[in-house]
C-alpha cells in the first residue's frame, strides 16, 4: 500500500511541476488560428522595435512568463511587418495588446505597462 502512495504522491508532484505559465512567441496566421479554433485564451502584442513602451511592455510580459495563474500565450506580432493583421484587427497604434479567448476579443489595451494592469487584463481570457 505505501508504494502505491508513494507513486500516487510522485505523480502528483510530477503534475504541479508541469503547471502552465505565460507563454511568449512570435507570431504567425497558424499559432493565432490553432489557439482560437481549441478555444485557447491567447493574446497577440503588437511590438515595435523601435517603440519604447513596446520594450517596456515586453519587460513587463516577461516579468509575468512565470506566473502559473497565467495559463496563455501572447503571440508578439511585429507592427511594421504585419499590415493585414493590423487592418484585420483594426490595430491603429503599436503598443496594441488583444486579448482573446478563442475567437472572442475580451479586452484590448494600448500603451498600458504596468505589470499587473497586464495581468489583469490578460486574466480576463481565463
Amino acid at each position: 500500500m505505501s508504494i502505491i502512495r508513494s507513486l500516487l504522491a510522485s505523480a502528483l508532484l510530477f503534475s504541479v511541476s508541469f503547471a502552465h505559465a505565460l507563454e511568449i512567441a512570435p507570431y504567425s496566421d497558424a499559432a493565432l488560428a490553432d489557439a482560437q479554433q481549441a478555444g485557447k485564451p491567447v493574446a497577440v502584442h503588437f511590438h515595435a522595435d523601435w517603440c519604447s513602451t513596446c520594450r517596456a511592455q515586453e519587460k513587463a510580459l516577461n516579468a509575468l512568463r512565470e506566473d502559473k495563474s497565467l495559463d496563455l500565450t501572447v503571440l508578439v506580432a511585429n507592427y511594421d511587418k504585419e499590415k493585414a493583421l493590423k487592418d484585420k484587427l483594426a490595430v491603429r497604434a503599436q503598443s496594441t495588446l488583444i486579448v482573446f479567448r478563442g475567437t472572442a476579443e475580451k479586452t484590448r489595451l494600448i500603451a498600458t505597462t504596468n505589470a499587473d494592469k497586464i495581468k489583469a487584463e490578460l486574466q480576463k481570457a481565463l
